[in-house]
């Protein structure tokens, strides 16, 4: 692991780890208590199953994502023997849409876990743990630090260091299999079809088509499609009159004392910022593989990109790692603001019966929301709009936020603790089954960028130029494949210096 290389990085690894076993400690300890949501509303037993659950399946979410992604220009033909639980996952996602479907419904399980997180170890109100001091408990319990750093840490970005090196060995397991088969039901059901609208109004705006691998849908097709967008909506809508109703009535799990327009202020706040930096990957991505002239000639686009692409291009890992603190910071403060807590005696949100209740109860709403309003719709949006992202002030200055959180080591647990996990599992490096990208182009297997959908309507996190293109080009790539393949690596020979 290149990051432990370093003296200062090796220190930022070791107090990392500690604040990080200190964490899991008082959460645990907090479950044992009684002073968690699920815990005291059910049995610790049920705590600390739930949120084991949820973490690695977390950690399966996270590094399946990036094994499935990376692995899509590769041809499957090359792992077919050596890596066959890969090969079918392969099968599936470079199918059709499927890629763009099973990237739709893990979304949303990366939202419920981290709502199922909060239930079972956030602190409730009042919690007290052991003594300890009140700033002590203040700083991990009240702010949620130990939360976010055990979720951090342990569920996501040690995952995604070993799933984009080790993509093949990652993924080869059923747990990987069954987990993308669950997102790819979870886009199925409908639950998230309204995403599909937006995306439509979105393409609209942006005057480009949406392109797809498949062909027109009939009109069942249409009705079944159409159909579930509405019903999606349906839910959407009736989610927000849920949550709003019970954050007017101050019923839910908001800090006490916090007035309710203060606490619908916050929840639209928080929202807006995930959505801002859930679009700033996806437009940092797209705008990776144009000329510096072709970014925007605002004062904070040319500021946004100058600190993104100084040096060595170490901004952008940077970047990303402090975005994944911010990104769960901010859904475990919407999950509190969210969650609805009806004290006893007082009546149910618009007087539901029972049963219901309790469904709104679980958080599955605001996992609802945050996922399509707050994630999903801005991924799209960035997609189509990537300069009027790198032209918005407050891009410059979540960027200037995320590079200082990465820049505190706080995430440094998660080098350690992904090193640890590779060497136990024996994962090693995609080159040792496949070959490098020209290795395998030598071989008359070169990769095929025509299985990962970049641009308008999409979420791949990948770097793209195609859409930026002149139209003459398009057609010439559309025609044949690896032109692409050939300016790829023409630019990354020239980013590397190379002649």
């Amino acid at each position: 692991m290149t990051f432990l290389n370093s003296p200062l990085n090796v220190f930022k690894g070791i107090y990392s780890m500690i604040l990080l076993i200190f964490s899991i400690v008082l959460i645990m300890g907090l479950i044992a208590t009684s002073q968690t949501k699920l815990s005291s509303e059910a049995h610790p037993a049920a705590a600390y199953v739930l949120i084991w659950v949820a973490i690695l399946w977390l950690t399966m979410v996270e590094g399946g994502q990036a094994s499935i992604v990376g692995l899509a220009p590769v041809n499957p033909e090359l792992y077919r023997e050596s890596h066959p639980v890969a090969y079918k996952c392969a099968a599936i996602t470079t199918k059709g849409d499927n890629l763009d479907r099973y990237l739709l419904g893990r979304q949303f399980m990366v939202v419920l876990v981290v709502f199922c997180v909060n239930i079972s170890g956030g602190p409730i109100g009042g919690a007290e743990l052991w003594g300890l001091p009140s700033w002590l408990q203040n700083i991990f319990l009240e702010t949620g630090l130990a939360m976010i750093l055990f979720t951090c840490n342990v569920g996501q970005l040690n995952t995604q260091v070993n799933a984009t090196l080790c993509m093949l060995d990652y993924i080869d397991n059923y747990f990987g299999l069954f987990t993308l088969w669950v997102a790819m039901a979870i886009e199925f059901s409908g639950l998230l079809h309204a995403s599909y609208l937006f995306q439509m109004i979105i393409a609209a705006l942006a005057g480009k088509p949406i392109e797809s691998k498949e062909e027109p849908r009939s009109a069942l097709g249409h009705i079944f499609f159409y159909g579930r967008c509405l019903v999606s909506l349906g839910f959407l809508i009736g989610c927000f009159a849920v949550t709003l109703e019970a954050l007017f009535a101050g019923k839910t799990t908001m800090w006490d004392g916090v007035p309710a327009w203060a606490a619908v202020l916050v929840f639209f706040l928080l929202m807006g910022v995930v959505g801002m930096l859930e679009g700033m990957q996806v437009a940092f991505f797209a705008v990776s593989k144009i000329q510096a002239s072709e970014r925007g000639d605002t004062y904070f686009s040319k500021k946004t990109c100058e600190l993104l692409f100084r040096g060595e291009g170490y901004n952008m890992p940077g970047f990303m790692i402090g975005r994944q603190l911010c990104v769960v910071s901010c859904m475990f403060f919407i999950a509190r603001v969210t969650s609805v807590d009806i004290a006893e005696g007082e009546s149910n949100i618009f007087n539901v019966p029972d049963g219901l209740q309790e469904l709104f109860n679980t958080g599955l709403l605001g996992a609802l929301i945050t996922t399509i309003c707050a994630s999903i719709t801005w991924q799209l949006a960035a997609s189509a709009f990537p300069i009027a992202f790198l032209s918005n002030p407050l891009t410059y200055v979540l960027l200037r936020l995320c590079l200082f959180l990465e820049a505190t080591g706080l995430c440094g647990a998660a080098w350690v603790i992904a090193a640890v996990h590779k060497s136990i599992a024996g994962f090693q490096r995609d080159e040792v089954y496949i070959g490098t990208a020209e290795e395998r182009a030598k071989g008359n297997m070169a990769d095929d960028t025509a299985h990962v959908p970049v641009g308008p309507g999409h979420m791949a996190k990948l770097p793209g130029f195609a859409e930026n293109a002149p139209r003459s080009l398009k057609k010439l790539l559309a025609k044949d494949p690896s032109v692409g393949q050939y300016i790829t690596s023409q630019m990354d020979r020239m980013e590397n210096g190379q002649t």
